[in-house]
């Protein structure tokens, strides 16, 4: 059972999403036309809880890569796939532990609305999973899932301010999937970016999203802090620190990554 509950937890939260890392929140940038940009990103995570005398250790990790290609100077096309690896130990015993690559995702973002003399844009993201994950091993949906999200940027001088609302529909192949999840995933976050000097930025990010198990009333929340150095202005390397602010999210997990654009 707490095989399918990690599974429950890596399937409903793949719904696609590609911020500035180590934000969850999405901006309204776009790469222009032509541009491109690899990012290559990496998570680690833990959790524990104690379940009737057990004790209860999950680790979560994933590795990814997303590439985005700029069709015009306001619409770009994103793909990325994760590798993932996860395992659960109740008193030491190794109860789950599963590795491979995860569903890749496909998105377009189309920032539709400037205002370059207000510092404010507006964006919609759209995307789809693809079935590359295994299912069997809890790391896919076993079928193509679909939502949108919403994004909306705002800047003041060195600050900077991001919101997103969005939604994804899941679909699963596995019968104890769908029994255990939730198809219908709302979600809703707020950023923030200050620029400490040219190169250095401070991010935070705070978020909430539907619960990822049927019948749950704890919906997962999350803080995040931590930092962008732009060693040029086309490389970017990240740190970041995820806690999570109620049960239903990992208690820990450290960011890194990098991204780097190109014409």
């Amino acid at each position: 059972m707490k095989k399918n509950l990690m599974a429950v937890t890596l399937l409903c939260c793949a719904a696609p999403a590609y911020a500035a890392h180590p934000l969850v929140t999405d901006d309204t940038g776009t790469q222009g036309t032509g541009g491109w940009q690899i990012e290559c990103t990496t998570g680690f995570s833990s959790n524990s809880e104690s379940d009737e005398g057990i004790r209860i250790k999950e680790r979560e990790n994933e590795a990814a890569v997303a590439v985005s290609y700029g069709l015009s100077e306001d619409i770009d096309i994103v793909a990325g796939l994760p590798y993932l690896w996860y395992q659960v130990k109740e008193n030491q015993l190794v109860t789950a532990d599963e590795s491979g690559i995860g569903d890749m995702t496909l998105e377009l973002k189309w920032r539709f609305c400037e205002n370059e003399k207000n510092g404010f844009s507006l964006a919609l993201k759209p995307g789809i999973s693809l079935p590359t994950g295994d299912a069997d091993k809890g790391l896919g949906a076993g079928r193509v899932t679909g939502g949108a999200v919403l994004i909306a940027t705002k800047e003041f001088g060195a600050l900077t301010l991001h919101a997103n609302a969005g939604y994804h529909r899941n679909a699963y192949e596995l019968d104890e999937d769908a029994a255990a999840c939730n198809k219908h995933i709302w979600n809703a976050s707020l950023a923030g970016e200050y620029a400490l000097s040219e190169k250095l930025r401070a991010v935070a990010d705070i978020g909430l999203e539907t619960a990822e198990e049927k019948g749950s009333r704890t919906h997962p929340a999350f803080l995040v802090g931590g930092l962008i150095y732009s060693v040029t202005e086309d490389f970017d390397f990240d740190l970041g620190i995820k806690s999570g602010l109620n049960d239903a999210e990992p208690d820990t997990a450290v960011l890194l990554g990098v991204a780097a654009r190109f014409n």
